[in-house]
């Protein structure tokens, strides 16, 4: 009887706008906005807020101070999601499924699964085991974040994966069932991300064209410092653009200011930029580079390419499921500054080759990456969770 009504999902997120820094920020924003428009959706994040909006309920909640007070403070970065994730289930869920994205509330999941009876639903976009950096990060608490993460994807009634890839790695790292992993990919905003001939916020940044373009936060999971390696071997009188804020530690971001202090070709935006100048950026790149080392996916991989512009990325993870060698981009190994270099180069060499890559990459996007899509695709996850 229960799923002849229409299903309702909590969603639960470290990052919602406009607190959002990466792929998993972006991904619950367009979900829920999407899904509001095909049932009901309310929203669980961290920050104190509390806001309705186009039919959508947006509920914040802030950590309690005393659970982390005098802790290292890389212990802190746990224990204080920890503490969120109590609160993000102080008040009744009624919803039939919640759906939680990222270890940072897996365990929330978890309690609401335990405390109110809902379907639990988790969408990994990331897996701690593969992200061994993680301990200069977290220190101790890297395995916190860990446990956190084995409880909720172990304990789910679904499990997404971000790419088949991914699914693999879920499937071998934790104890759940095949039937329970599905795997939707992440989508893009066909509309909002589209080339424009607009270059004014070049201006602004100090940028002069050609140049190649990296978006992405500052870890050593984005494969950055390579790109500084490769950076030496790019053809003369081409800029690197660095679109990159949010550093995972200190230690990463002092890394970074030291060498690029040291090459004269680099440009540094070290923030996290509005839409509008992110997409005059890769409009009018020669090349958007994704270097990174572990990527289940690649979000940004899906903007450069909605926006016409060539990509050349590693081979790792979700990507080679995004990017087509040879049609949309160049995929070249992980952690291989040179074989980076040679394909920026090839890119750069040739207009013809650039325009045709571009065009193909846009109609990729088009074909199988709309977010309408990749929301009836979740709701039907719901309604079988639901069934069960």
């Amino acid at each position: 009887m229960k799923a002849m009504q229409p299903v309702s999902v909590t969603m639960m997120s470290r990052e919602f706008p406009p607190n959002v820094y990466g792929g998993a920020g972006v991904h619950v924003d367009y979900l829920s906005s999407y899904l509001t428009d095909i049932m009901p959706v309310e929203v669980r994040c961290f920050g104190r807020r509390e806001s309705v909006q186009n039919s959508l309920t947006v509920r914040g909640y802030d950590p309690w101070p005393e659970l982390s007070r005098g802790s290292d403070p890389r212990l802190e970065k746990v224990l204080s999601p920890l503490s969120v994730d109590l609160a993000l289930v102080r008040d009744p869920i009624t919803s039939d499924v919640v759906h939680c994205h990222t270890w940072y509330t897996f365990f929330a999941g978890y309690l609401a699964k335990m405390l109110y009876g809902a379907k639990l639903v988790t969408t990994v976009h990331s897996l701690e085991p593969l992200r061994p950096w993680k301990a200069e990060q977290l220190g101790a608490g890297y395995a916190g974040s860990s446990w956190m993460e084995k409880i909720g994807i172990e304990n789910s009634d679904r499990v997404i994966a971000v790419s088949q890839e991914m699914r693999e790695d879920v499937l071998r790292l934790y104890d759940v069932a095949p039937e329970k992993v599905v795997v939707i990919h992440n989508g893009i905003d066909l509309a909002g991300y589209r080339r424009t001939a607009d270059s004014s916020a070049l201006k602004v940044y100090g940028i002069s064209q050609p140049y190649v373009l990296f978006v992405g936060r500052i870890s050593r999971q984005k494969g950055i410092m390579h790109l500084l390696e490769a950076a030496q071997r790019i053809r003369a009188g081409v800029k690197i653009v660095l679109c990159a804020g949010s550093p995972d530690t200190r230690e990463v971001e002092d890394e970074l200011a030291a060498r690029v202090g040291q090459m004269d070709n680099v440009i540094w935006i070290d923030r996290m930029l509005p839409r509008e100048h992110v997409i005059q950026l890769y409009s009018n790149a020669a090349v958007f580079a994704c270097p990174s080392v572990y990527e289940p996916f690649g979000i940004i991989n899906l903007e450069a390419m909605a926006c016409e512009i060539p990509v050349v990325a590693s081979r790792v993870g979700g990507i080679p499921e995004v990017v087509v060698d040879g049609e949309t981009g160049f995929l070249v190994p992980p952690a291989d500054p040179i074989a980076l270099a040679e394909a920026i180069n090839l890119v750069l060499g040739s207009d013809d080759l650039s325009g045709r890559l571009g065009k193909a990459g846009r109609a990729r996007v088009e074909e199988h990456f709309s977010w309408q899509a990749i929301a009836m695709q979740t709701k039907k996850v719901y309604e079988s969770v639901v069934c069960e």
